[in-house]
């Protein structure tokens, strides 16, 4: 080794050693300057007016890398508003720079529980995110009570933990817990507005879950600019006709492929309770092609795929998933991760899709 190479190799172990010896006051620097970049930064500041429904939980009941519990964003114009509540939601909105204090309403589409597990924490970080003053309203069909007076009682020690410990100013006691607003479902052919604000307007229509019921779907509308989104169904020829011409479609779906596989697994390896489970759910979700054909014949502008079942964790399973897909529909379509966005600007056809990271 000649001398130039030697000292350039003793230089680069004297600042590497550097660097290890000083890697905390390194990180705390570091952390200090992204701290000061992301606190009092949003999302919203980066949004054109228009309807942007962003997935902060695309996956289902069982555990996925990429897709946590069933919840859903809308943002329209600086109201935000989420359908479903299931594990994980608050947090992944908190890390995609959602301002959680500044959600308006939540929404139900049924009381399954991974779509409301996640619901005492929504309202909770909510409540001290912006020292809200007034509980989190929940719309939701018949038997929406239950649930949140179930949700406030078992975070009342809490709420009461964290008032005496930050005060007014961050924990008001007034806006602890939730507001319960209920709805009859409407009947097949028909819509209910269960909620308006500003030029935001939200009506829910009923869906197929049997045997679930209540379970509904919720339409929005804002500014020339419509979205649906079905919560957990199987092929319905309300939400089809209630769908119609809606510029996105956001839609649940479960691979019959690949829970066969699934099935036939757990038959092999002797697990009765598998083996039961995965042959009940086939026949209460849309499969992948049956939400291709309702996106088709309702002539919607963009079909995103949500509550995606089994999660698809293995190399090919994604193209197992759409198998058929493209045969059924003419138009373009998302299989939807955490961090999906869909943009609609005001006022216009565009339709921009990307993922936050």
């Amino acid at each position: 080794m000649n001398r130039k190479v030697l000292v350039i190799f003793i230089g680069f172990i004297l600042v590497g050693s550097f660097i290890y010896l000083q890697r905390a006051t390194i990180t705390g620097h570091l952390m200090e300057r992204v701290a000061e970049q992301r606190i009092g930064q949003t999302l919203l500041s980066e949004l054109n007016d228009g309807l942007h429904v962003l997935l902060c939980g695309a996956g289902g009941p069982l555990a996925d890398p990429k897709r946590s519990g069933p919840c859903v964003a809308i943002i329209a114009g600086e109201t935000i508003v989420i359908v479903d509540a299931g594990s994980g939601g608050s947090r992944q909105l908190a890390r995609m720079q959602v301002p959680v204090g500044n959600i308006d309403t939540q929404f139900l589409t049924h009381f399954h529980s991974d779509h409301i597990d996640g619901l005492g924490e929504m309202a909770m970080m909510r409540w001290i995110n912006a020292g809200n003053d007034a509980p989190l309203p929940v719309i939701g069909p018949i038997g929406t009570k239950n649930v949140v007076n179930g949700f406030n009682q078992a975070y009342s020690v809490d709420s009461a933990y964290r008032h005496q410990h930050h005060g007014d100013k961050v924990a008001p006691l007034s806006g602890a817990g939730m507001t319960a607003h209920e709805f009859q479902p409407p009947a097949e052919g028909e819509m209910v507005t269960v909620f308006e604000k500003g030029d935001l307007l939200v009506r829910a229509l009923a869906v197929d879950h049997l045997p679930v019921d209540p379970a509904v779907a919720y339409r929005f509308d804002y500014k020339g600019r419509s979205a649906l989104i079905s919560g957990d169904t199987k092929k319905s020829t309300n939400l089809e006709d209630m769908a119609n011409g809606v510029d996105l479609l956001v839609h649940e779906a479960l691979a019959p492929n690949l829970v066969a596989i699934m099935n036939n697994a757990a038959r092999k390896n002797g697990n009765a309770i598998l083996e039961k489970v995965t042959e009940d759910i086939i026949d209460y979700h849309a499969s992948p092609v049956e939400v291709a054909e309702t996106a088709e014949a309702a002539k919607v502008g963009h079909l995103l795929y949500y509550h995606v079942v089994p999660p698809l964790i293995a190399p090919g399973m994604e193209a197992a998933f759409l198998d058929g897909v493209d045969a059924a529909y003419d138009g373009t379509y998302t299989v939807g991760v955490d961090g999906t966005i869909i943009s609609l600007a005001a006022y216009s056809d565009g339709i921009e899709t990307g993922k936050l990271k």
